[in-house]
């Protein structure tokens, strides 16, 4: 049996709504409220990153493992926004926890599946014994161009899951991905800014890789959608998660756990892994969990997990999700904002 042992996660208390950004660029904001079923989302200080957030959710997930960081043996970040371009966030993030110097590392990029795929590998690792303990990490400090639709929904947070085969909370039953070379959302070298494809994003690239997994990992499991509590997805916007689970047969209960769209935007690389935390913070013994990540260019992991006894003991241990995302909230005008994400720059 190999699955999480410890789980943590990080949002910034920075918050912006989406009235103040439709309030500067002339939007109707219940038409962005209505159509994207967003009410505002994280924002990172100045000093926060990519880097500082894995930091901060991976000593919660630590907390809850109650292992010696040094037994680690491969620690993996997973984003699109690693804040160097030639130099990896998972050295900084494995020093900070007292990990090195004896351990693998490595950064992931896949779009908005880059923390599935750090979990994907790290239990994979585990499984076939050649490392103990792996830890995976989703974050991200994302950015939209101003105006765009992205600009309300980019936001930020970190997820963090450590993997082992000793004092399971949540037993891995079965993986499945599914994906193809589908261009939906993309940046170049030295772009301020993704780009994407509008409505190409949602039917040949969202929907049919989050179904093909999803179905794929149903027939893989010989497993119904009535078989489990809980449900996620990855959350672009609100409106996304909810249709692709009524898609492949969940309902909405199954899914509103680990649905945190409506506050806290999309954490991109983090997204499915965040929602996966909030739902680990009520999960039950027995419990049975369904997530399918997605990443534009795209693929889609999935996984079904199985929680047990362990779960009761560790879950009080650190910060809940859903605490994080609805107390200590600092709002932000779009000046701050702006100036806190980098948007104004100065002429050369």
């Amino acid at each position: 049996m190999a699955g999480i042992i410890g789980y943590g996660a990080y949002i910034p208390r920075n918050r912006i709504k989406v009235e103040e950004i439709a309030k500067i660029w002339g939007h109707d904001a219940p038409s962005y409220k209505k159509g994207l079923m967003l009410e505002e989302k994280s924002v990172p200080s100045p000093d926060q990153d990519t880097i500082t957030m894995s930091v901060e959710a991976t000593h919660y997930a630590l907390k809850r493992a109650g292992i010696n960081p040094k037994k680690i043996g491969a620690v993996y970040v997973g984003s699109e926004s690693h804040p160097y371009a030639v130099k990896p966030s998972g050295t900084v993030l494995a020093e900070a926890i007292n990990a090195t110097p004896e351990i693998h590392c490595a950064d992931f990029e896949f779009a908005c599946k880059a923390g599935s795929e750090a979990m994907f590998v790290c239990l994979g690792l585990v499984q076939g014994g050649m490392i103990e303990y792996g830890l995976a990490v989703g974050a991200d400090t994302s950015q939209g161009a101003p105006g765009d639709a992205l600009e309300y929904s980019a936001a930020a947070g970190a997820a963090a899951f450590i993997f082992g085969k000793d004092n399971v909370l949540a037993e891995v039953e079965h993986t499945y991905s599914f994906m193809t070379d589908t261009p939906d959302f993309w940046r170049r070298e030295y772009e301020h800014y993704p780009r994407h494809a509008g409505r190409y994003t949602g039917e040949p690239a969202y929907f049919k890789h989050i179904t093909g997994c999803g179905k794929g990992l149903l027939e893989k499991s010989g497993m119904k959608p009535s078989d489990f509590a809980f449900a996620v997805f990855h959350q672009p916007n609100g409106k996304f998660p909810m249709r692709v689970g009524k898609m492949l047969g969940f309902d909405k209960k199954q899914i509103e756990t680990g649905w945190l769209c409506p506050k806290l935007g999309n954490t991109y690389s983090g997204s499915s892994p965040m929602g996966l935390t909030a739902i680990l913070d009520v999960a039950k013994p027995e419990d049975k969990i369904f997530m399918v990540s997605y990443g534009s260019g795209a693929g889609s992991d999935g996984f079904i997990f199985k929680i047990t006894e362990k779960i009761k003991k560790v879950q009080d241990m650190a910060p809940k999700t859903r605490d994080m995302l609805d107390n200590n909230k600092r709002y932000l005008d779009y000046g701050t904002y702006a100036k806190f994400r980098g948007k104004i720059r100065k002429a050369d």
